[in-house]
């Protein structure tokens, strides 16, 4: 069995990864870990967010989290997300493209 050399980030295209559904307090752990995991051997993440039906303040949290010291693209965020971004401001902060190709663009 080969273990994954995660001593620093890998170079190449960021991993994309496609939640669905809603995100809360309850159901986030799943998602940090993914992210830190893709974090951890890439450096950053593309969230492909077109299939994400809910999100509570604690997915807005983890967000900002991994946007403060990972290379954080989010892409295709569904409407419910748009206008939470929207409403709390993250819009301005967070690297958001329409599309996961968008995401992977420099």
């Amino acid at each position: 069995m080969t273990t994954p050399d995660l001593r620093g980030p890998r170079p190449g295209p960021l991993p994309v990864i496609a939640p669905r559904g809603e995100f809360d307090v309850d159901s986030l752990p799943p998602l940090k870990t993914q992210i830190d995991t893709a974090v951890a051997a890439y450096g950053g993440v593309v969230l492909d967010a077109s299939g994400i039906t809910f999100a509570d303040s604690t997915f807005l949290g983890l967000l900002l989290a991994t946007h403060q010291h990972a290379d954080l693209r989010i892409a295709a965020p569904s409407p419910v997300l748009t206008r939470l971004f929207s409403v709390v401001g993250a819009d301005t902060v967070l690297h958001i493209h329409p599309t996961v190709q968008d995401a992977h663009t420099p």
